[in-house]
């Protein structure tokens, strides 16, 4: 199996194990700008060039010898699955993607006859009842993901600790996991931990959100899409992000964590 979405700098400086929707965007430039002292022009997903890579081929040999050695620290990023999963819908499901069609073709069609979803129309501008389309959604997610029907669960709204497990089950061993929601810290910490060509300065960084057009805004405050039957199914899907990265299923508008990750518990209960 490898290594899947695992990036490592050029200089091998540092391994990180990507989690869509949980600030790739902008830790795949802050390597990349760490290597080369500039970012790369364009989405940092799109690079096949400086930066190593498990989907390029000639990068999967450097990875897995790095990272089975652990040669260099090795991080990832997590986010709370209430803000994760909705901005999975307003982008994938809601937004018109950047080749200027929807999220992988036929699935916005298929949600809108089998679940009822609406996506505020062509261009995802109209307005719409966001928070019934939304749980709608959700119950699509949890069809995948429990059933692996009407399609398998996509990476954009499967369970960060199975992202995060694949390096583990492989040989991996995390230095570092922080959360989204206190990105400045986790990423200064990985920075002070590693030597890289150039000197990142995070508060000049920008936020590279390849996201945040694509779709409408989100209207409400994130407590009002989730109502009992929502917050259930939620902690049905993730309950292992709930527990291992310590984030607050009790309540939907806390999106911080409310204890330390420990990481050893981390490879003891997704390296099994």
């Amino acid at each position: 199996m490898g290594f899947p979405g695992t990036w490592m700098t050029e200089s091998e400086s540092v391994v990180y194990r990507v989690v869509p929707k949980c600030a790739c965007s902008t830790i795949g430039q802050i390597l990349y700008y760490s290597d080369h002292g500039e970012f790369f022009d364009g989405d940092i997903h799109d690079a096949t060039a400086g930066l190593h890579k498990w989907g390029i081929e000639t990068s999967r040999d450097l990875i897995t010898a790095n990272v089975q050695g652990h040669k260099s620290y090795a991080f990832t990023c997590v986010r709370n699955p209430y803000t994760r999963l909705l901005s999975s819908f307003f982008d994938k499901i809601c937004g018109i993607q950047r080749n200027g069609k929807r999220y992988r073709g036929n699935l916005v069609p298929l949600l809108m006859q089998k679940y009822g979803v609406e996506v505020g129309g062509d261009d995802g501008q109209d307005d719409f009842d966001q928070v019934r389309s939304f749980r709608r959604f959700l119950l699509f997610v949890r069809d995948t993901i429990r059933w692996r029907r009407p399609m398998e669960p996509d990476i954009h709204w499967s369970a960060t600790s199975g992202h995060v497990a694949t390096f583990i089950a492989n040989g991996g061993t995390y230095d570092k996991i922080f959360w989204t929601e206190e990105f400045n810290d986790g990423m200064q910490d990985v920075l002070d931990h590693i030597e890289t060509p150039h000197k990142v300065d995070l508060a000049t960084i920008p936020r590279f959100n390849e996201s945040e057009s694509h779709g409408p805004k989100r209207a409400h405050p994130v407590e009002e899409y989730f109502d009992d039957l929502s917050m259930h199914l939620i902690y049905e899907i993730y309950k292992r992000d709930f527990d291992l990265f310590k984030y607050d299923f009790e309540n939907p508008s806390n999106k911080r964590p409310i204890a330390e990750i420990d990481l050893e518990e981390v490879h003891a209960k997704l390296g099994d």
